[in-house]
């Protein structure tokens, strides 16, 4: 679990002084586990019954990597990032059922959001640009499909994209490290909104 790759460092120098006893092996990520959490906490409410959100700025969770998902759960639950109602929301989801929630939306197909506004030619060029000159690939991969705690924002709500972006740019908001601050810093509102209508129409779900 992610919990206990966070701590190891921790047990690996207690390690020398101490034995621990053996430990319960670790219970696997269940999806259909998570799907009934999921309507238990009545998440499709906010983001979509197939976790496709058709609520401005707020964000699709179909197809996110689990460790993305488990990470931010983690630290709404923590009070570590703020976000209502997410803070409220996770409270009393244990670190199994934060997992299960997460292999849940991984599990669901990325399609982009039924109100996605056409393409516009000349917008999209100037985001494939801005995106190329930033490296947004490098880390969210080439086809911005994201990986380990690195967020899918190919399809992603074109809306979502914009506020998100402004906000890291603004130090309105920040991830686990301040790279996207540093790397929205001094964007202006034209080109991240160019930016996010070139991400919002990529393949959601890549071939």
């Amino acid at each position: 679990m992610i919990l206990l790759r966070i701590v190891l460092p921790a047990v690996v120098l207690a390690a020398a002084t101490f034995t621990p006893p053996a430990l319960s092996p670790a219970v696997a990520q269940d999806a259909a586990r998570g799907a009934a959490i999921a309507a238990e906490r009545n998440c499709a409410s906010c983001h979509g019954a197939a976790g496709v959100s058709e609520l401005a700025n707020i964000p699709s969770l179909a197809g996110q990597p689990a460790e993305f998902i488990t990470l931010q759960m983690i630290l709404f639950r923590e009070g570590l990032r703020q976000a209502a109602p997410m803070n409220e929301l996770s409270q009393g989801l244990e670190d199994q059922a934060v997992e299960d929630l997460a292999a849940h939306y991984a599990s669901l197909r990325a399609v982009a959001p039924p109100d996605l506004a056409p393409r516009d030619a000349a917008l999209a060029e100037r985001g494939r640009a801005l995106s190329t000159a930033l490296n947004c690939g490098v880390c969210h991969l080439p086809d911005y499909s994201g990986r380990n705690q690195i967020p899918r924002i190919a399809g992603q709500r074109e809306d979502f994209l914009r506020h998100t972006l402004a906000q890291y740019r603004d130090s309105q908001r920040r991830g686990t490290d301040t790279n996207m601050n540093a790397v929205m810093y001094g964007v202006s509102d034209d080109a991240i909104a160019a930016l996010a209508h070139h991400l919002a129409h990529q393949p959601a779900r890549p071939e």
